[in-house]
């Protein structure tokens, strides 16, 4: 039987239903509020890292330096923009808005107009602005109705004795909140407040308290949480995991407006799966920046475009995005070719005959006019075609075969530790190219360790060319670059057999780093920007193995695609773990799946094994969705 509660919610919900109809005002019931609720501040998900006491690890450390690094960052923008839409809207509409960032500007008088029921999908190159676009609106440093909540995902869950299934049920403030706005909308005759209403009272319901924990933890599932991680302290958690507790929260609360910048980065390819699939049926604003093709074709409604200072609003998914963008290029091409032509051919024959009989001076006085007024009314703009960035691996030579040979080896990280792999035995080549997938804990990252000599096997062996070089990149290099200094001064400094700065800048160019971005302090760059350093510092160690965790994460798509040649034109061999399918799709040859204990090969290509993922989590979600019905009666 329904709670109580849960009725009192449901007549409520028909109260407003019929006074949306009627224009009656539905009945109050005079419920008080808590000052906790008085106090709550709508936006969610601005965590600030702690350790409640625990010791500081150098994770949280890191994590600490982030958070100083996003507070002058904060400190070094600035933005203006107006409200245009109505105060009760359940849209957002801010016109004349501009953003800049350490005096560059990166929007300039823009509309930003974010609908409800839209999930739109932020694109734009490194650099453009599209972290600080979202940084802003988090931050509500342009105005945004108070009746608005938001969560912006920027940071994991502090380390805490809080269990992750705790921490994702902790919504109680969220609930209070809603509770009281909807006391003041019930007074509220306007249609705007009670669309609202109606919507506060869904998310109520889907707060009811007899569901909650099933429904943390399907969430927690999805992300891969096993039952006994969801009830782990997220304090044995590493960050890359609390950001999933902090990426669950955020889906269990359903702000009316959610931001998320790369939200797959943390997570495998089941998650990201998992995730699309949640996501897809989001109701209310969703605005998100992702690398990944095929996740924003699965999910976006919309996209925006931040191109030349500017908000560009298509219709559709990504791919739709890029066949409309470059017939809209083509028509601009065809239209600029023929002002152009036009105004040659018009100025010419007012230089012919401008002086010439009165007959054919009258002519070239109204070609002159006509000139005049297209002038005046606007010329096309040339299109000018995005810079194509070229990654580069220098040529590593050749050395004898095998390069790699793993023979009967077998992994823990300690005698307490189940056992990550056993016996395994296989070797790597120069013409290697193998993508790593398997769900989280299965030991992918574990295995390229072993292969680089980070970790040593448990039992077994490794045996590798006497020549060889490696060169392994995973997905907190950048964290670790030195702030202060420029990327230039970097690289100089990693490689001092280079002795010309003008010869560096060369070498650096070819990574997307150009101009100011060379010599400004690593810190005033992108986390895409600062990538393309560490993969230039990367490529220059002239690896003959590129071990790959991740590579995609902050890298926009133009990079990804030049990361895609550079590594296919590359003449070593590479391992690659990555929740990117098309990165895969591009460059692996081989499908090998770490699953139990075991490192098994693939029968098909990595879009057969997505298929696979999607059954899976297709099935789990209904037998799940089938629990939760059950638990609600």
């Amino acid at each position: 039987m329904p709670s109580d509660a849960k009725k009192k919610q449901q007549q409520k919900k028909k109260e407003a239903a019929k006074a949306r109809q009627s224009g009656k005002k539905p009945q109050s019931n005079n419920q008080k509020v808590t000052e906790d609720g008085k106090e709550q501040s709508p936006t969610l998900g601005d965590v600030q890292n702690g350790t409640n006491g625990t010791a500081i690890s150098a994770e949280e450390a890191l994590c600490i330096k982030l958070e100083e690094d996003a507070r002058l960052n904060a400190d070094a923008r600035s933005c203006t923009g107006s409200l245009a839409s109505h105060p009760r809207s359940r849209d957002i509409k801010i016109s004349n808005f501009s953003i800049t960032f350490h005096g560059c500007e990166l929007l300039q008088d823009t509309m930003l107009e974010l609908n409800c029921g839209r999930r739109y999908g932020l694109l734009g190159l490194n650099g453009s602005g599209k972290s600080t676009l979202l940084a802003v609106l988090g931050n509500r440093e342009v105005p945004i109705p108070e009746q608005i909540d938001i969560f912006h995902l920027t940071r994991e869950m502090p380390a805490s004795n809080k269990t992750a299934v705790e921490c994702v049920m902790e919504v109680d403030e969220e609930r209070v909140r809603l509770e009281k706005l909807a006391e003041e909308l019930v007074d509220c005759n306007e249609e705007d407040a009670q669309e609202q209403l109606m919507d506060i009272y869904e998310r109520l319901e889907d707060m009811a308290a007899d569901t909650a924990e099933a429904r943390a933890a399907h969430i927690l599932h999805g992300l891969g949480f096993t039952a006994k991680m969801q009830k782990t302290p997220t304090k044995d958690f590493s960050g890359g995991w609390r950001m999933r507790i902090a990426l669950a929260r955020a889906l269990y609360v359903k702000p009316h407006l959610l931001l998320l910048d790369e939200p797959t980065n943390h997570l495998d390819l089941d998650a990201c799966v998992w995730l699309e699939e949640e996501l897809k049926t989001y109701k209310r604003i969703l605005v998100i920046i992702s690398h990944s093709q095929d996740f924003l074709n699965g999910i976006c409604t919309n996209i925006i475009h931040v191109n030349k200072k500017q908000l560009k609003y298509y219709t559709g998914n990504y791919e739709a995005f890029v066949k409309t963008r470059m017939e809209l290029l083509e028509n601009q091409a065809k239209q600029y070719n023929w002002e152009q032509d036009q105004i040659a051919h018009m100025k010419n024959y007012i230089a012919r005959f401008g002086h010439g009989s009165a007959k054919l001076a009258r002519q070239a006085q109204s070609k002159e006019k006509t000139l005049a007024k297209m002038v005046a009314q606007g010329l096309t703009e040339k299109v000018v075609n995005d810079k194509v960035l070229n990654f580069y691996f220098p040529s590593c030579g050749t050395i004898p075969p095998p390069v790699i040979m793993v023979q009967n080896v077998s992994f823990r990280y300690n005698e307490d530790a189940p056992w990550i792999y056993k016996n395994l035995e296989f070797g790597i080549d120069l013409d290697t190219r193998i993508a790593l997938v398997g769900p989280n804990g299965a030991g992918k990252s574990t295995l390229l360790k072993l292969l680089y000599g980070d970790v040593l096997p448990t039992s077994g062996m490794i045996r590798k060319n006497s020549h060889l070089r490696i060169s392994r990149y995973h997905q907190h290099l950048h964290e670790l670059l030195d702030l202060d200094i420029s990327p230039l001064d970097y690289m100089m400094k990693a490689f001092p057999e280079v002795k010309e700065r003008e010869e560096m800048r060369k070498i650096i160019g070819r990574y997307g780093l150009t101009g100011r971005q060379q010599v400004c302090p690593i810190r005033q760059l992108s986390d895409g920007q600062r990538c393309r350093v560490v993969f230039a510092w990367l490529a220059w160690q002239v690896p003959h193995l590129l071990l790959l965790d991740e590579p995609t994460n902050h890298l926009d798509m133009e990079t990804i695609d030049a990361l895609a040649d550079a590594i296919n034109d590359f003449d070593g061999g590479m391992v690659l773990v990555s929740h990117d399918f098309r990165l895969i799709n591009q460059v692996a040859e081989e499908i090998w799946v770490c699953e139990n204990e075991a490192v098994t090969k693939w029968s098909g290509n990595i879009l057969d094994y997505k298929e696979h993922l999607k059954d899976k989590v297709l099935s789990d979600n209904q037998k799940r969705q089938k629990d939760l019905a059950n638990r609600g009666k």
